[in-house]
């Protein structure tokens, strides 16, 4: 076991940001520590990186209990990286960058060559080695970051949401090279977003924190599917034991025939199980959960899965539905994402 929290509680004054009875994390993985903000997942990050000490509880790291004296802290910090949101680098080239963490350690100049060459190499900026670091894009930046995090030979490295300030193309890169890092260097990750959808596509596990609890619903509406192209030009896609959708063939990109998808609670709706079904993609079925949730209504329908759906307070107040009610759900194409 890599992590293992009991009774962890971080306070400043008579707020409480953490409070997490238990959790344990498994070495080897990447994680997704998924939430929304305030949630309490940086301050979670520090801890988890020996960077902060919590206001009670216990930690335990590789089986063996943590003593938060600086001795003990200064070993650990060795094991265990944090590369930030934004970065910053040394008004010096990518190559001296890089290498300062090899320096600090006292690695021989011969050896930290071969080091650094194999990190940017790792991240694709091997062009770069002797470009200036603070003329790079945020993109660029963010590589670097990883590869200075990579060239200590991390056995954790910890990324405090690792695309949030890098375009469409550099964000796909890095989860790319966080995925081939885990692959191949066997380093275990753990990441912090608020986007779903990131956390499903790289995270092997989630933990979904909510006012610095850990709760169960985070990953709602994520199912294994089995695709099936028809002769219509549709595919359809079987949830197991449960329900099928039917998409048109464009909304698939091709893979194998099991996929995982992601249905946005947002883009759900309602109607009346009563009205005549002009839409395929509608399943009927019973409430069994009412909450709000952040300035939404958050309704749970069994409809041999159990589906989130998130309504807005002025459309739920024109007609309330209630719980044991049935109901029946409309599932448009847009609503549903593969992984």
């Amino acid at each position: 076991m890599l992590y293992t929290l009991s009774g962890l509680k971080q306070e400043y004054g008579d707020r409480t940001v953490l409070d997490i009875p238990r959790l344990s994390i498994d070495e080897g993985d990447i994680y997704a520590l998924l939430g929304p903000n305030g949630a309490g997942k940086t301050t979670l990050l520090n801890i988890l990186a020996f960077l902060s000490r919590p206001s009670s509880g216990s930690i335990r790291f590789r089986s063996r209990d943590v003593a938060f004296s600086e001795p003990a802290l200064q070993r650990l910090r060795r094991e265990v990286i944090m590369v930030d949101q934004a970065p910053i680098l040394f008004t010096s080239t990518v190559y001296r960058n890089v290498e300062f963490g090899l320096k600090v350690r006292r690695i021989p100049a011969k050896q930290r060559h071969r080091m650094i060459d194999e990190a940017l190499d790792l991240v694709g900026m091997s062009p770069f080695a002797h470009a200036m670091a603070h003329q790079l894009s945020g993109g660029e930046t963010q590589r670097v970051a990883l590869a200075r995090a990579l060239v200590v030979e991390p056995g954790v490295l910890l990324c405090d949401e690792p695309t949030s300030s890098v375009d469409a193309e550099h964000q796909a890169a890095v989860v790319a090279i966080l995925k081939r890092i885990n692959r191949e260097k066997q380093i275990s990750i753990i990441f912090t977003t608020h986007d779903r959808l990131q956390a499903v596509a790289l995270g092997k596990q989630t933990i979904y924190l909510d006012q610095g609890r850990p709760v169960s619903n985070g990953l709602e509406n994520v199912f294994p599917v089995t695709l099936t192209p028809t002769l219509q030009g549709q595919v359809e896609c079987a949830v197991p034991g449960s329900i099928c959708l039917t998409l048109p063939a464009s909304a698939y990109c091709g893979g194998t025939r099991q996929q995982r998808i992601l249905i946005e609670p947002a883009r759900l709706s309602l109607v009346d199980a009563a009205t005549p079904n002009p839409n395929a993609n509608r399943f009927e079925g019973r409430i069994i959960q009412l909450s709000e949730e952040k300035g939404q209504i958050r309704i749970v329908v069994d409809v041999g899965i159990w589906l989130h759906l998130l309504m807005e307070p002025d459309a739920y107040r024109r007609s309330p539905p209630l719980v044991g009610e049935t109901v029946a759900v409309s599932i448009p194409p847009e609503a549903v994402r593969f992984m």
